[in-house]
């Protein structure tokens, strides 16, 4: 069955929107896990927006799944994720800029620095993922520096403006998690994926794990979050 990482970066928004104490950042993973999210997902950015280097620590001591931290390859960050030792750190792009993540990491052009991150965060036993776009360049130069895990980059396909253009995007996840697992890497997917558009992402076999955060917490206003994360938790059992 694949599994379900529930992202809560935009519970802590909420917080941060009056820089207050509620919502509880732990009591929103617990919820989640008593739900049946597999891991909880957590993005550290360097501007602080919304996750504070606290919550992870917190995070971290309460949660009983794994916490999958997102990070860029800022030796800020990477100094916290060696201190921290999350059971998982997903490598990011990041730009203080945009609103959200807007592509994959370049790790043919930046090949040598994450090599170097890679490699510290492996002396502290941590399970390194990259988050890149669906390309079997990405994707080859991710198995040259031996890493497990890539995380496709989904938000082409979230983003289709039509239905040719869902086909083609879709299609473009399906060839390149093929590609990745053929080549043993383990394959997560995850970035802008909802109620609707993740049903057909379910049955691409070769993607192990998606990483939902927006849409879940979006809805947990209308539902709360544990009866959101069931929601999304019974449509990836119903469409797998």
């Amino acid at each position: 069955m694949t599994k379900l990482g529930v992202n809560i970066d935009h519970v802590a928004t909420l917080r941060e929107v009056r820089h207050a104490k509620e919502p509880d950042l732990v009591s929103a993973a617990l919820l989640c896990e008593k739900a049946g999210a597999d891991s909880i997902v957590a993005h550290l950015r360097e501007d602080r927006r919304h996750i504070q280097e606290r919550d992870l620590f917190l995070l971290k001591k309460a949660i009983k799944t794994k916490l999958n931290l997102e990070m860029s390859i800022s030796p800020d960050i990477v100094k916290i994720a060696c201190k921290l030792t999350p059971a998982q750190a997903t490598l990011v792009p990041e730009r203080r800029q945009e609103l959200t993540t807007e592509g994959g990491l370049d790790v043919v052009a930046n090949f040598k620095k994450i090599k170097q991150v890679c490699e510290k965060l492996k002396e502290r036993a941590i399970s390194v993922s990259l988050f890149i776009d669906p390309d079997k360049k990405q994707i080859e130069a991710a198995e040259k520096l031996g890493v497990k895990r890539i995380e496709l980059h989904t938000g082409r396909y979230a983003n289709a403006q039509n239905d040719s253009e869902l086909k083609i995007y879709f299609k473009e996840l399906k060839t390149a998690a093929s590609y990745a697992a053929n080549k043993g890497l383990d394959v997560s997917a995850g970035h802008g994926l909802d109620y609707k558009n993740t049903r057909a992402i379910v049955r691409i076999k070769t993607i192990e794990e998606l990483n939902i955060g927006y849409a879940i917490v979006c809805r947990s206003v209308i539902v709360g979050l544990e009866q959101a994360v069931r929601q999304m938790k019974k449509l990836i059992e119903n469409y797998h």
